[in-house]
């Protein structure tokens, strides 16, 4: 088992944490990793961009001009693609950019990215993330007691005072064990957790 070292809110070790091999030792699959992010910009596209085509520009119905006898091409309506006024060829049109992955996919690019993450020390175990009150700077405080500017933070579900006040922070973003996905694990340096968020994290992705 993977052993890493747990910190107190002030940076100073407090003893170690042995890490599940199966979700923080996995191999690292990089196919399913890129997967997985692709997956997750797909799905956040709006995918609302709309152009008429030729057939649903008003007007045209009528031919500008008699087939043959004038100089000119052929022409069939004033609506055609290449008319000024005229519809768009393969006008985009609302779509659902996403597509599926299948669960184990989703599972093994998760593992993947954590496991890359302990390889690279880039992950920080706090014993707890105790705050009496929604305070960014206590937050911030914490933070700076590693050095940390771009980091995501998973709390168990319960611990609303650090999910406020990190909300402000510039390069901070929360989560909760069931919420994490690779996109934010890979965009963020570092990625820290309390304690009893790798405990859930290892019940959910077991």
């Amino acid at each position: 088992m993977a052993t890493l070292s747990v910190y107190n809110m002030q940076g100073n070790k407090t003893g170690t944490i042995e890490l599940s091999d199966s979700i923080f030792a996995a191999p690292v699959n990089e196919h399913l990793i890129k997967m997985a992010v692709v997956n997750h910009l797909a799905a956040k596209r709006q995918g609302t961009q709309k152009a008429k085509t030729r057939a649903e520009v008003s007007g045209g119905g009528r031919k500008p001009w008699r087939q043959k006898g004038t100089g000119h091409a052929r022409q069939g309506s004033t609506r055609a693609p290449q008319w000024t006024g005229g519809g768009v060829v393969f006008a985009p049109v609302p779509r659902d950019y996403s597509f599926k992955m299948n669960r184990k996919e989703k599972q093994a690019a998760l593992k993947s990215a954590l496991s890359s993450k302990v390889s690279e020390d880039k992950i920080f175990v706090l014993d707890e993330l105790n705050l009496t009150e929604v305070k960014t700077k206590k937050f911030v405080e914490v933070l700076n007691s590693f050095k940390l500017d771009k980091a995501l933070l998973v709390v168990e579900e319960d611990n609303r005072n650090a999910v406020l006040s990190a909300r402000n922070v510039e390069g901070v973003k929360t989560a909760y064990p069931n919420t994490i996905n690779v996109y934010d694990i890979l965009k963020y340096d570092s990625f820290v957790v309390t304690k009893a968020a790798v405990k859930t994290i290892e019940e959910v992705y077991a």
